[in-house]
């Protein structure tokens, strides 16, 4: 007998062909050979002989095949994304899968009594709009502290109940302990968690255990969770819709929304996207299809609207006592103190300086590899690199012209930290972002920060992000226009997503104080303005008019061109080649090659075309002829 498989290695062809002594169902997981390597594959039919001799698959390796719906996510993942099946079903699949590994016994479920989930009348209202909506996608808009996790906690009851299984997904690792907690309350020995922070090894077993197992599941983790290979899925949940984190940047290239509609389309089943802040592009969707329910009140009647006072960086006379922190935010800390509640302090920006220049001759101290500023560390008194890891001592000179006096310009999370340890020596102050090693995350010491332990927290978007801390008063935002300048069309969106994120982490009921103050250049910004008037309808207005005009998403879809060759002259020669050949198509809207934000590394200079069209096919279809050496993006969420 012969079979069609999708092997389960990135590159390889999409189908191959193998023969076996035995009957096999559509979904097997087996191991075949390609040319000296083993790697794992998944049967897709049999097959007729072919005219070619066909080599042996080596073994079956679950008695049990994958489900059904994985194997037509890799197939319409490769369609869809103009990449292959052989690369999306390597990447469902966990490392290691072709490894013998010693399995324990199955944990028996012993789920406890689960607590009733309250809900408030607003909160039965959305529950009942989306129980009763036909299968596929759903948007939960729903303010801050609206109560949206008691919402997927009922319906992760309810599908429960009827043995299907749920996934639930989370935008950071930082988030997941936070709702595994909340979801264990519930429901026990059934949740599965699943992140990047696990060992292959514990990958592996996991995947085990819930490919063979036929009891419903709660799956939780970040997008890859969305892979997990449960019986029986019955209701997918996706929290914080509108995070970056959704969208995989490395091949296959994918957005894990889209996945999951594919998926509940598939199935028959719900995809419920929740957020205060929706995507412009789902909002949109939502509300063209009549898929949008609102929940515009907090679950809490003791819940208070926060005082929100707009500080202008530009009036000095506000910054009379230090230069990165109002008068009127020092102020609130103070007070803060002295009665035991808490500070957050959110600035999107890593390290203590993001520039290091020769006063003397104004030399910058880029990176070697990517040619961009370094970042200054003060804590380790190190240069470093954020976009490719760089490090470096702080020279003792500059390293061209010789003088000894080199400044650092701007300020980061790590200097704010030191500035506020030094203005509040007896505060316990602790900072969250991508500098946290392993240990000391915002989810290792999540207990301790939620009951008050640490006075003031200063951090980056990780903190800005479904957290509920029952001690926190005041919100900081050292600099609120910092995104605005970038050159991409998402700008203006992530920044009011942020600003309205955060603001949203004070005044949900735990006490009477709720303050934010938003430090900015640029008070009168439509982002900030609808951001501090908690306006999310109006600045979706606005900002869709602006995409109307400019042509982006949703009015036409995107497609990013990028390429990286070792001169100048060679990439400037195939970007003008394929702008060219592309700018044929009228149903194509191609923009003029452009460097690309991160033009030149030590690999080579990079260059990028944009290409716009009302048609997603028409993309497509011009992806056939792009040049192998692009490297192709569809959907992108940025341009940077």
């Amino acid at each position: 007998m012969f079979y069609e498989v999708i092997p389960g290695k990135a590159n390889a062809p999409d189908t191959l062909t193998y023969s076996f002594d035995e009957p096999l169902e559509s979904g097997t997981l087996v191991e075949v050979s390609i040319g000296r390597f083993k790697t794992p594959a998944v049967v897709i039919k049999k097959v007729t002989q072919p005219s070619f001799k066909c080599k042996p698959i080596t073994r079956i390796l679950y008695s049990k095949p994958l489900p059904k719906h994985l194997v037509d996510t890799a197939v319409w993942i490769g369609k869809y994304y103009h990449t292959s099946a052989a690369s999306a079903l390597a990447m469902i699949l966990p490392n290691g899968i072709l490894k013998k590994r010693r399995i324990g016994a199955p944990k028996t479920e012993q789920t406890p009594s689960a607590p009733k989930i309250p809900l408030g009348q607003a909160q039965k209202n959305a529950l009942e709009a989306l129980q009763k909506a036909a299968y596929g996608t759903e948007l939960l808009h729903g303010v801050t502290g609206s109560g949206k996790t008691n919402i997927y906690l009922k319906m992760a009851e309810n599908a429960l109940e009827r043995q299907k299984s749920v996934v639930l997904l989370v935008p950071e690792i930082a988030l997941t302990g936070q709702l595994v907690r909340v979801f264990g309350k519930h429901f026990g020995d059934k949740i599965t968690m699943i992140h990047s922070g696990q060992t292959e090894a514990e990958r592996h077993l996991i995947f085990n255990s819930l490919i063979m197992s036929d009891d419903a599941k709660v799956v939780i983790g970040p997008r890859s969770a969305l892979f997990a290979p449960v019986n029986n899925l019955g209701l997918i949940i996706i929290d914080e819709e509108h995070e970056s984190s959704y969208y995989q940047e490395n091949a296959p290239r994918y957005s894990a929304i889209r996945v999951a509609s594919f998926i509940a389309q598939t199935l028959r089943c719900k995809a419920i996207l929740g957020s205060a802040t929706p995507t412009l592009v789902d909002y949109y969707l939502a509300k063209k299809r009549g898929a949008l329910v609102s929940l515009d009140r907090k679950a809490k009647a003791e819940a208070v609207k926060p005082q929100i006072e707009v500080i202008d960086f530009k009036n000095r006379e506000s910054f009379s006592k230090n230069r990165y922190f109002s008068n009127a935010l020092l102020a609130a800390i103070s007070r803060n103190l002295e009665c035991g509640q808490q500070t957050l302090l959110y600035h999107n920006r890593r390290g203590s300086s993001p520039l290091t220049i020769c006063e003397n001759c104004g030399e910058e101290l880029l990176c070697p590899n990517c040619y961009l500023p370094l970042t200054l560390h003060a804590d380790a008194y190190d240069l470093q690199c954020h976009t490719c890891g760089f490090k470096c001592k702080v020279p003792t000179s500059c390293p061209k012209c010789g003088h000894p006096d080199l400044i650092h310009k701007g300020f980061g999370t790590k200097l704010l930290e030191g500035e506020l340890s030094r203005l509040f020596p007896k505060a316990k102050v602790m900072r969250f972002d991508a500098d946290n090693k392993k240990g000391e995350g915002l989810d290792a010491v999540y207990d301790s920060v939620r009951d008050g332990k640490v006075n003031i927290i200063v951090g980056t978007q990780t903190v800005a992000k479904g957290l509920d801390l029952p001690k926190l008063a005041t919100v900081g935002v050292v600099q609120a226009d910092a995104g605005l300048s970038l050159p991409d069309f998402a700008a203006e969106e992530r920044t009011f997503q942020l600003l309205t994120q955060v603001i949203g982490r004070v005044g949900r009921g735990h006490i009477k104080t709720a303050e934010v103050f938003i430090q900015t250049f640029r008070p009168e910004h439509p982002a900030i303005s609808f951001a501090i008037n908690e306006d999310y309808v109006g600045f979706a207005d606005y900002l869709l008019k602006q995409r109307r005009r400019s042509g982006f998403p949703p009015y036409k879809y995107i497609m990013r061109l990028t390429i990286m060759m070792k001169t100048e002259a060679t990439v400037l020669r195939k970007v003008r080649e394929t702008v060219r050949k592309l700018s044929a198509n009228p149903a194509l809207t191609v923009s003029p090659p452009m460097p690309a934000f991160h033009e030149r590394t030590a690999q080579g200079f990079t260059w990028e075309i944009v290409v716009r069209s009302t048609s997603r096919s028409e993309l497509i279809r011009a992806c056939e002829g792009v040049d192998s050496n692009f490297r192709i993006s569809l959907d992108p969420i940025s341009l940077l």
